[in-house]
């Protein structure tokens, strides 16, 4: 975490403490909260995250996703991977029907990376969250199970390729 402070900076703001990363663990190990460290096939380092949270039941069946790369993995579309692999668990096991994932506009990459997932996005959001002493706006994409297709995404990028 802190070798990627800068890759984050303005972007999220992920646990960089023993404490905070204790808090982090707390939070995710309950009903409502999930998360998911992505790690590469072949050198076994941490490459990413991927947290549901706020997962709200009944009626709604739904939740928000979180993600960020770490330092030197960025760009190399292993978050791509590991996003299809969260939401096939995420829409199967979960039986999550919407997933709703909040970026900031400027952010070209997380923009990218959803539109190949499928997201739609639905709209604006003004001072949204406060992420280094800032508060940001973010725009608001969704992505319903019925509109999750994993094998298109895996299509795509043996296209770009």
């Amino acid at each position: 975490m802190r070798r990627s402070g800068a890759l984050h900076r303005g972007w999220v703001a992920p646990p960089c403490t023993a404490a905070a990363y204790g808090l982090h663990l707390q939070r995710y190990s309950s009903e409502a909260h999930k998360s998911f460290l992505l790690v590469h096939n072949t050198t076994k380092e941490l490459a990413g995250v991927i947290n549901i949270s706020h997962i709200v039941r009944g009626a709604l069946q739904s939740a928000y996703l979180g993600y960020y790369a770490f330092s030197g993995f960025e760009g190399r579309g292993l978050m791509r991977q590991g996003m299809v692999l969260v939401l096939r668990r995420a829409f199967c096991k979960l039986k999550l029907h919407r997933v709703e994932a909040n970026i900031q506009p400027r952010n070209v990459a997380s923009r990218r990376l959803l539109m190949k997932l499928g997201f739609t996005r639905e709209g604006y959001s003004k001072q949204y969250l406060k992420i280094g002493g800032r508060w940001r706006d973010h725009e608001r994409w969704a992505l319903l199970a019925e509109d999750f297709h994993p094998q298109r995404v895996a299509t795509r990028r043996r296209k770009a390729s």
